[in-house]
C-alpha cells in the first residue's frame, strides 16, 4: 500500500525495534554511564554499540547481493521466509538463553563484538533480509532503465545506514531516558521480556516474507 517507500518505512521501523531491545546494547551503555557517573559515557559508548549492529546488518547485504547472482528474488524470498520461520521456532522455544562472555564492565572493543554477535545471534540482519529484498526489488526497475546494476546494493547499503541511524537515535534515548530518570532500579523492578517478543517478530518477518514472495 506504500509502494516503494514501504521498505524504506520498514528499515526505519526495524532500526527503531532494535535499539529499545536492551539485548542490543543500551543497557550496557546504561551500566558504563551509572558507573562512571558521566552521562556523555552513554553516547560514547553507543559508537561501538551501533558500528557492530551495521556490520551485522552489512552482512545481511552481502548475502542478499550474492544470493540474486543465484537465485531470483522471489526464490530468494522464499528461502529467507523459510530460514525466518526455523529461526524464529528455535528462539520462540530457546528465548531464554543467552551468549554469557562478558560482564556488564565492558570496553569499546567489547561492545563492538558484543553487538555484533547479539545482533548475529538475535537474527537482527536476518529479520531485515525480506525488506532488503524489498528495496532491492523497488530498483529492480530504475536499474533496468539506466543499466546499472549496483543500484539495488548501494540503495541497500543507503537503508543500512537509515537502520542504524534509527535504532541509534532510540537506543540512545532510552539509555538516557533509563539514567535521568530511574537507574538501573527500574530494571529491577518492571522487565519486558524482549527476547520472546523477538522470537515473535521473527516468525511475523517470515511470515511477510512469504507474503512478498506471493
Amino acid at each position: 500500500m506504500l509502494g516503494p517507500v514501504g521498505p524504506w518505512l520498514a528499515m526505519i521501523g526495524f532500526g527503531a525495534f532494535h535499539g529499545l531491545n536492551p539485548g542490543m546494547g543500551w543497557l550496557f551503555a546504561l551500566s558504563l554511564g551509572l558507573q562512571q557517573q558521566r552521562e556523555r559515557v552513554i553516547w560514547l559508548s553507543l559508537i561501538p554499540i551501533a558500528a557492530g549492529h551495521a556490520l551485522a546488518i552489512g552482512l545481511a547485504v552481502v548475502l542478499v547481493l550474492l544470493g540474486l547472482r543465484v537465485v531470483s528474488l522471489a526464490a530468494l524470498q522464499w528461502i529467507t521466509a523459510g530460514v525466518l520461520l526455523l529461526f524464529g521456532l528455535y528462539k520462540l522455544f530457546n528465548y531464554y538463553r543467552h551468549p554469557r562472555w562478558v560482564g556488564m564492565k565492558v570496553g569499546a572493543g567489547d561492545l563492538f563484538l558484543w553487538s555484533f554477535l547479539m545482533a548475529t545471534a538475535h537474527g537482527a540482519g536476518l529479520m531485515v533480509v525480506p525488506v532488503l529484498l524489498g528495496v532491492a526489488g523497488s530498483m529492480e526497475g530504475h536499474a533496468a532503465h539506466t543499466g546499472h546494476g549496483e543500484s539495488g546494493g548501494v540503495a541497500m547499503l543507503v537503508a543500512v545506514a537509515l537502520h542504524t541511524a534509527a535504532m541509534l537515535l532510540v537506543m540512545g534515548i532510552t539509555a538516557w531516558f533509563v539514567y535521568r530518570k530511574f537507574g538501573l532500579a527500574i530494571l529491577r523492578q518492571r522487565w519486558v521480556n524482549f527476547d520472546l517478543i523477538w522470537a515473535c517478530a521473527l516468525l511475523v518477518a517470515a511470515a511477510i516474507a512469504a507474503l512478498m514472495a506471493l
